[in-house]
């Protein structure tokens, strides 16, 4: 089996969700045979689910891995490249492909373009390979962000690498010793950071979308689970794994 779908594999497994369906599972089927595994089973999985969509213990697992970098403002020379690291997409006919984009991808491609607005003499590198759509995450944020005003002269695409050292291994060569803005989610841009530094690029760091943003008003309603704070959770369960993962290669 090819590496890169093994770690993705294992990886699905060991997420929040997947863990509590195992449980569940697992309680369902040895209702009978052990009531008490049954049982326990069944309240560890509700523990999980109710804790993973608890948004105060969610945004305080989500902030450590977001607040290492303040948003871009601008840069004190000229920037040569602006890199969005790669996201997801689905390619759907009909569709405007900014709408083919996830959220992560679409936010990153948004504060990239807010970028080059303040740094129009940048160039914009796209990177991400196609994860079995037809075609690559790099010529789909492209695409959108030509639809978004940029002209296609300033971008260039990365159509191969796989994850985030990949990137860092294809792209370091190009921009090495120039001014440079690495953009990618918030909670992500830590260990990108990491790689690319470990690759020779001393990158400006352009935070997107971080998930928790607080102020002073907080509704009621924050206190109930959600699925989107499960969500929430489970991004920084997966970037956690991420770091082990780079920690252990380093």
């Amino acid at each position: 089996m090819d590496l890169f779908l093994l770690k993705k594999i294992i990886s699905l497994l060991i997420m929040p969700l997947s863990i509590i369906i195992i449980l569940l599972i697992t309680a369902i089927i040895f209702y009978r045979l052990k009531p008490k595994l049954s049982f326990s089973a069944l309240l560890t999985a509700t523990a999980l689910l109710f804790f993973s969509a608890f948004p105060p213990l969610s945004d305080s697992i989500m902030a450590p891995l977001e607040d290492n970098y303040p948003a871009f403002t601008r840069s004190s020379k000229p920037v040569d490249y602006i890199i969005i690291l790669g996201g997801y997409h689905t390619t759907v006919e009909g569709l405007p492909v900014t709408s083919q984009l996830n959220s992560s991808s679409l936010s990153r491609l948004v504060e990239a373009i807010r970028i080059y607005r303040l740094h129009p003499e940048a160039q914009i590198i796209t990177s991400g390979f196609s994860g079995g759509d037809v075609s690559s995450n790099a010529e789909k944020v492209k695409q959108a962000a030509v639809l978004l005003g940029v002209p296609a002269n300033r971008i260039i695409t990365e159509n191969f690498p796989q994850d985030t050292e990949e990137e860092a291994q294809l792209i370091a060569p190009r921009v090495i010793n120039r001014n440079v803005v690495l953009v990618t989610s918030a909670n992500h841009l830590p260990r990108a950071m990491a790689y690319f530094e470990k690759y020779g690029v001393n990158a400006i760091p352009a935070p997107a979308s971080p998930w928790v943003k607080k102020n002073d008003l907080t509704p009621w309603q924050y206190y109930l689970p959600s699925a989107k704070k499960l969500q929430q959770t489970t991004s920084a369960w997966h970037e956690t794994l991420g770091r082990i993962v780079q920690w252990i290669k380093s």
